[in-house]
């Protein structure tokens, strides 16, 4: 199994790859699928602001293109010296294949100097979900 540490570096070294020219804010995600496999991503900017997509997104997306649907833990790394969460619509996309086990997926939260752990359910409390529409 990827440890926590595994994932951070992973975040941290895709981070390099960011295409983010116009605010300089580089930032990479790296998550643990229930199959023991990881996925990266980076945010993707765009001159028309609102098409840019997160890292969290990106690696998601990867994961999903792959064929992998429930995720275990989550790693989100930018050069910051405290630390950066995801947005609220990563959390979203992020609950979307964790629902069921949102309180168990550990979300470590990087910068500089720092590192956080903390839960999707903590980041997102009162979650809608793929259960609510059964």
């Amino acid at each position: 199994m990827t440890d926590s540490k595994t994932l951070v570096d992973a975040a941290r070294a895709v981070a390099q790859q960011s295409y983010s020219p116009y605010s300089k804010f580089a930032v990479g995600a790296a998550i643990l699928w229930d199959d023991g496999t990881m996925t990266v991503g980076v945010n993707v900017e765009n001159a028309s602001y609102p098409l840019s997509v997160c890292a969290e997104r990106s690696a998601v997306s990867a994961g999903v293109t792959a064929g992998k649907r429930q995720i275990v833990k989550v790693a989100v790394w930018a050069n910051v010296e405290d630390v950066i969460a995801p947005c609220g619509a990563c959390r979203q996309v992020l609950y979307e294949f964790c629902s069921t086990h949102a309180t168990k997926v550990e979300v470590l939260l990087a910068g500089a100097s720092e590192v956080r752990s903390t839960t999707l359910a903590t980041l997102l409390p009162d979650a809608f979900g793929p259960e609510a529409l059964l």
